[in-house]
């Protein structure tokens, strides 16, 4: 087998999987859009239970791109289903634990699917970070802007008794 050959098994693989991420993000998107206009009415509890299910599908997600990796190792590396599902996970998640190895025309395979792995799982996390936004400006509907012109006008408030506080002060030592 040669450099080129692993390549090829390479570039089909990580093409396949950063395919399988879009897809699945683009439907949890979809699926997050539907639910938008109903996070504001959202009680706290459903709101986990929303982070929880959405976390589920994520890794749902994950494990059929690792089960992708695990069939190309079953068919051209390893002996069984079990090694061939353990390798992909342990590459995949980064582990790498080496009790099992590919063999030697295809070792570069094993580290291509970490890299691959690690920025699946980065996709993965924005999405994840996003929704919780969403989940914590729900329960602020002020926009950053409008805390900061608050803010100021209070301060302006503040500044105009501090004012108003010193003239008065001055006028009753005047009279005084």
């Amino acid at each position: 087998m040669s450099f080129a050959h692993q390549a090829g098994a390479a570039v089909f693989l990580v093409t396949l999987t950063l395919s399988m991420q879009c897809a699945g993000v683009a439907v949890l998107i979809g699926w997050a859009r539907t639910i938008e206009h109903g996070l504001a009415r959202l009680s706290s509890l459903h709101a986990a239970i929303l982070m929880i299910r959405f976390s589920t599908l994520v890794i749902v997600l994950h494990f059929l791109q690792i089960f992708v990796w695990s069939v190309f190792y079953r068919w051209y590396c390893l002996p069984s289903w079990e090694s061939s599902f353990y390798f992909s996970a342990t590459s995949y998640s980064t582990v790498g634990y080496g009790d099992v190895v590919l063999p030697g025309v295809y070792r570069l395979l094993g580290p291509v699917e970490s890299v691959t792995g690690v920025l699946m799982c980065g996709i993965s996390v924005s999405g994840l970070v996003a929704l919780a936004t969403k989940l914590v400006g729900r329960e602020s509907s002020a926009s950053p802007m409008e805390d900061v012109r608050a803010l100021n006008a209070r301060a302006e408030a503040e500044l105009e008794n501090i004012s108003r506080s010193s003239s008065e002060a001055q006028l009753g030592n005047r009279l005084l």
